[in-house]
């Protein structure tokens, strides 16, 4: 992800019933700092995200009210998404909470086990990792539950070029229980910069509400 990014990012969430499109701006410093705007639809314009470390805030403009996200939320859906709370917190704990085993290897990829360590507050019991050797990029990241059930499965498409680091722009999050059949979450990277300085100012509780209007 490079010391700084910058993205623009559509978010399309189909149910069977209905699909909606979300537009979004995001901003990071490395794993330990995010910030992400809501551009449209109007309804939702103006939302804010912080996430420092593992810790997250909204800012939902509509109530000029800012709500920390508890622990006991980060399972739930992120903006009626496929996607949950934790996705955007734990970002940086595949690498440092889960072990790794190399299952399989192919001319064209690697296949990962990580199996989350003893002290690890994770919520995946298993996480099966396909990387590319091409880019040593994920694929395919199939999640299971501690009963060892696929919950999900996220995939990675469409890799460009930007600058001189390889990302993929297109990911499909395929959730994998009855329930949500014919549900699924599709997120492209319309633009992305990386390594560029990104203002400080934008990673305090202050700037979700400034950053809002």
């Amino acid at each position: 992800n490079g010391k700084t990014a910058v993205m623009n990012i559509t978010m399309v969430v189909k149910t069977k019933r209905a699909e909606r499109t979300m537009k979004m701006e995001s901003y990071s410093i490395g794993k330990e700092k995010s910030f992400i705007k809501i551009l449209y639809p109007g309804k939702d314009k103006g939302i804010t995200f912080l996430k420092i470390d593992n810790t997250m805030w909204q800012y939902v403009p509509r109530i000029e009210k800012t709500i920390k996200i508890p622990a006991s939320m980060m399972l739930q859906s992120w903006m009626g998404s496929d996607f949950n709370n934790d996705d955007l917190v734990k970002e940086s704990s595949i690498s440092n909470d889960y072990t790794h085993n190399l299952l399989e290897e192919t001319p064209d990829s690697f296949v990962l086990e990580l199996l989350p360590r003893d002290e690890a507050a994770v919520v995946w019991g298993k996480i099966i990792m396909k990387v590319s050797k091409q880019y040593f990029l994920p694929t395919i990241v199939s999640y299971y539950d501690e009963e060892n059930v696929l919950i999900r499965e996220l995939a990675y498409t469409e890799v460009q070029q930007f600058g001189d680091r390889y990302y993929p722009t297109l990911w499909t999050m395929d959730p994998k229980e009855p329930e949500k059949e014919g549900h699924q979450t599709i997120i492209e990277i319309a633009d992305a910069v990386f390594d560029q300085t990104v203002n400080e100012s934008y990673f305090t509780k202050r700037a979700l509400k400034r950053y809002s209007k």
